[in-house]
């Protein structure tokens, strides 16, 4: 009888019964299968200023309460999946600008600067730019903390061309 075994039945060792997988890993299933969002904030010049990882699974809106947290500027722009009140709320009590266009099934579609809105495709620049690095499109990282290694070496040389 091998160590770790009672009897001859098949079947996993008693003493390796823990957890394992993606369950803390930003790992969520999505319409495209297994993925990770990036829930970027960067400034004006598309440069990345700080970031969080999320599970494919979790909304748009989830985790920019915790991004903006302790951070001063002058205005947000986002796109439709954004709009929420209680994110409008928060920006507009620290005399944020709210630059997010209304969802198209609105009751009450709040106004938005259009021409500020023009300047996202810097945002959209930016992650365009991080998607040229195989790793992090296709997130080759098993772990939470390589990945967010790999996305921070990435942006510094976004950063330094």
């Amino acid at each position: 009888m091998r160590h770790g075994r009672w009897h001859y039945c098949p079947g996993s060792s008693p003493r390796s019964r823990r957890k394992r997988g993606t369950q803390n890993q930003a790992i969520g299933k999505s319409i495209g299968g297994m993925i990770t969002k990036i829930l970027a904030l960067t400034d004006e010049s598309g440069q990345l200023v700080r970031f969080s990882l999320m599970p494919g699974q979790r909304g748009e809106t989830t985790g920019v309460a915790a991004l903006i947290d302790s951070l001063s500027f002058g205005a947000v722009l986002d796109d439709k999946a954004y709009d929420a009140d209680w994110l409008r709320d928060i920006l507009r009590e620290r005399g944020i600008e709210v630059v997010i266009p209304a969802r198209a099934k609105r009751l009450n579609p709040a106004p938005h600067d259009a021409d500020k809105y023009k300047l996202l495709h810097f945002i959209e620049n930016f992650f365009q730019k991080l998607k040229e690095f195989k790793r992090i499109a296709t997130r080759t990282c098993k772990t939470d903390q390589r990945f967010t290694a790999m996305i921070q070496i990435a942006a510094t040389v976004i950063r330094t061309r």
